[in-house]
């Protein structure tokens, strides 16, 4: 078997012991230099190169390392940074975490970028903003250049990677009466300037990263993106001797795909991992004088690449595509998983051997493109036999699933009528969306009591303390429907996989959800099951502390689901509905205890939908919305039933939202300038509904004002009676002092408008 060159498509960038964070956070707060800044920076970069060029990969990317978001790269490095930032006199780096979470100081008081999920992951990415009076051009000292020369100086020669033009011009908001199509040409223009500089610098591969090119793509949208590379490929060829690879992940580009093979781009990066047609399209003919970067092993899962599936997949493409043009690569950036298995000290052995995360990653590539004997008969040892067996119990109960356990009843409306008099609300309801700060104590109180240096009665009795404390604050702030403010959880999915029987967690597989936020999946190791009762004690201690309706706070199957690393060898239907059964009969006990209101977030429902809007019903929401409606269908009328969605696009799909019966649903809408309202208005949505009045990934608190005129925007699109009054998302991350200010105001806000004023 020939060697086949490999390529990696992006590193993690966090740290292995995410080093970037805690100096990136020491950073806002004054506690380090921009100087230790950027060495802690350099120092992550330089491992990752380092590992790539040991592991023997031939395409190492640069420019993959952000200090928030990489889209937010690209907006600088093409001058396209709004003007209110320029405005605020504050250093480059400085101005760049004010446009990424906001700023509020003595230099001003300016809003972030809207913020939205990259894709269908879990991974956050800024929007770029463009106004008629944008214009488009390259900085100097550009961040892509100082990357490439800083890894050639350290002996490793890279591929600089760019967010390409034509995704940057379809992710924009445009603020004014131009849009893409008026952007094209100066984009295509500062994109050759950088690569002229790049080539110059001695860069003989440039990646263009065009995801957006598997979404569906539009007549319009495909003159855009062929308007775009005709001239700039004719012009880097003309006048560079640098090699463009196009880069896609996260589908396949059968809407472009006979447009990019004509179009002479040296190489192409297809998945083979998402793509579902990207093997077809290959064997309908590929560009002879190209290469092909075929993304065959899976840079979002974490489990072990089948080598035999890999080759055979290889084996298909060796029909039209000659070994020698063919790079073995990843399906996407491995920015989605954790570093390495090899930090991982609590797991057996037997279990990690089933895992691979990047470094592990990079060895497969290796070894698939290689043709290593040895490591092919090693693999097929581990997927010789089923890695885990069945549940009985849970088999039989999802066998056992009918058409009425997804339908509840009475109506909604009715419902709506006994709830009513049953809460007694007043207009403009207030609540929050379910945590409160998690300081420093109760990091800590958490932690000994996971290292068995406190007691079980001592860490509940320090709980419960936190919790009367929260509540009380709560009711002396004047919130109407209380939370508890959830100081036992860590994580809103991985505390309730700790709880159900089928996930296994890791110690240190951190992975980057937005800027210096870091979240540790559960994985879906085996059939899942609730065994006892998870939040009920929570629940009904923080219930005993007030006359007001506490709020039980669960986290909703598909949610779970889609913030885990899920199994491969069953369905996600098959898994979101044994999610589904375990919440349920979570939910069932909390109403037999007592909690009339139960939240059941499902902040990540729209992540994994198709991008194509016509796989949509059919490979998601055909079973998604089923595994929510199963969560709650059993209950009374008289208990009502919340949901909160975050950081996504929704307008497409409110009517998909409205049919999971939820009683009240809130939505981030904040840093999207509560653009979902019109959507909710087109489609008459009934589900009361709280879009988010302030945006809590950000340090300012907003002036009571500004939250009056926001509800003011809110009704005028959605009936008066449906509206609740809530922060965006929940306030774990945000800091005590700045959470209560925001939600006095948020408060004085609601009542003020109650007075009429």
């Amino acid at each position: 078997m020939t060697t086949k060159k490999t390529s990696v498509i992006g590193f993690p960038r966090i740290g292995k012991a995410r080093e970037l964070k805690f100096a990136s956070e020491k950073f806002f707060k004054g506690e380090i230099s921009k100087a230790d800044l950027q060495k802690t920076a350099a120092e992550i970069r330089q491992y990752g190169w380092q590992k790539q060029k040991a592991a023997g990969i031939d395409f190492i990317p640069s420019n993959d390392f952000s200090f928030y978001d990489n889209v937010l790269d690209t907006v600088f490095l093409l001058g396209a940074v709004p003007a209110r930032y320029k405005e605020l006199g504050l250093s480059k780096l400085e101005t760049y975490f004010a446009a990424a979470h906001g700023y509020q100081g003595a230099k001003g008081d300016v809003k972030a970028l809207p913020m939205k999920k990259w894709f269908n992951t879990n991974y956050h990415y800024i929007v770029p903003e463009l106004d008629d009076s944008t214009e488009l051009a390259v900085a100097d000292n550009v961040k892509p250049l100082r990357e490439y020369n800083e890894a050639k100086a350290a002996g490793v020669h890279t591929v600089p990677s760019l967010v390409g033009p034509y995704t940057f011009l379809r992710l924009a908001r445009y603020n004014g009466k131009k849009n893409a199509a008026h952007f094209a040409a100066s984009a295509a223009n500062a994109y050759l300037d950088l690569v002229e500089r790049l080539s110059a610098a001695g860069a003989e591969w440039i990646a263009l990263a065009e995801p957006a090119l598997v979404f569906d793509v539009s007549e319009e949208e495909k003159r855009l993106f062929k308007s775009i590379y005709a001239f700039l490929l004719e012009q880097v060829h003309a006048k560079t001797s640098a090699k463009i690879l196009l880069q896609t992940y996260f589908g396949d580009i059968r809407d472009v795909y006979e447009d990019v093979a004509s179009l002479g781009f040296d190489g192409i990066g297809l998945d083979f991992v998402e793509g579902l047609k990207s093997l077809e399209l290959v064997k309908g003919g590929f560009p002879k004088n190209a290469i092909l970067f075929a993304g065959v092993v899976n840079g979002k899962n974490i489990w072990r690449a089948n080598y035999a599936q890999k080759n055979a997949i290889l084996a298909e493409i060796g029909k039209v595509v000659d070994a020698s043009r063919v790079v073995v690569g990843t399906s996407c950036s491995l920015l989605h998983v954790p570093y390495t298995v090899a930090a991982e000290q609590k797991l057996p052995a037997e279990t990690l051997k089933h895992f691979a995360f990047a470094e592990e990653k990079i060895v497969e590539l290796a070894e698939i493109a290689g043709g290593d004997a040895s490591a092919l008969e090693k693999n097929k040892t581990l997927f010789a036999t089923a890695r885990v067996s069945e549940n009985a119990a849970v088999q039989s109960a999802l066998a056992s699933l009918s058409d009425a356990d997804f339908a509840r009843s009475p109506s909604r409306a009715e419902r709506r009528n006994i709830q009513v008099a049953e809460f007694n609300l007043p207009a403009y309801p207030t609540t929050t969306i379910g945590s409160f700060p998690q300081t420093a104590e109760v990091r800590a109180n958490r932690a000994a009591f996971k290292k068995g240096e406190i007691t079980r009665e001592q860490y509940v009795a320090f709980n419960q303390k936190k919790i009367a404390e929260c509540i009380a604050l709560q009711e002396s702030i004047g919130l109407d429907v209380i939370v508890h403010g959830e100081f036992e959880r860590n994580d809103m999915v991985e505390y309730f996989g700790t709880q159900i029987d089928g996930f296994i967690f890791t110690q240190n597989a951190w992975v980057q959800s937005y800027g210096t936020r870091c979240v540790k999946p559960p994985v879906v190791w085996g059939d899942i099951h609730r065994s006892k009762p998870i939040t009920v004690e929570w629940s009904v201690f923080a219930q005993q502390q007030t006359s007001k309706p506490v709020k039980g706070m669960l986290t909703g199957p598909v949610t779970i689901l889609n913030w885990s690393f899920p199994r491969e060898d069953i369905s996600l239907k098959t898994q979101a509905q044994q999610i589904g059964l375990a919440i349920r009969d979570e939910v069932l006990d909390l109403e037999k205890n007592g909690i009339k209101i139960i939240q059941i977030d499902e902040a990540a429902l729209r992540e994994k939908l198709p991008l194509r809007k016509t796989d949509w019903h059919k490979e998601y929401l055909d079973w998604a919305i089923p595994a929510f409606r199963l969560v709650h269908a059993k209950v009374k009328p008289e208990t009502q039933i919340h949901t909160h969605m975050c950081y996504s696009e929704f307008n497409d799909i409110v009517r998909d939202i409205d049919s999971m019966d939820a009683d009240v649903i809130t939505f981030e809408a904040s840093r999207s300038d509560l653009k979902l309202l019109d959507a909710l208005n087109d489609a008459r949505f009934e589900t009361q509904v709280g879009p988010g009045v302030y945006d809590i990934h950000s340090p300012r608190v907003p002036s009571v004002d500004e939250i009056v005129n926001t509800i003011r925007k809110i009704i005028d699109k959605v009936p008066q009676e449906n509206v609740w009054v809530n922060p965006d998302c929940g306030l774990k991350t945000r800091g005590e002092t700045e959470t209560t200010a925001s939600l006095r105001n948020l408060v004085a806000a609601a009542k003020q408008l109650r007075a009429g004023a």
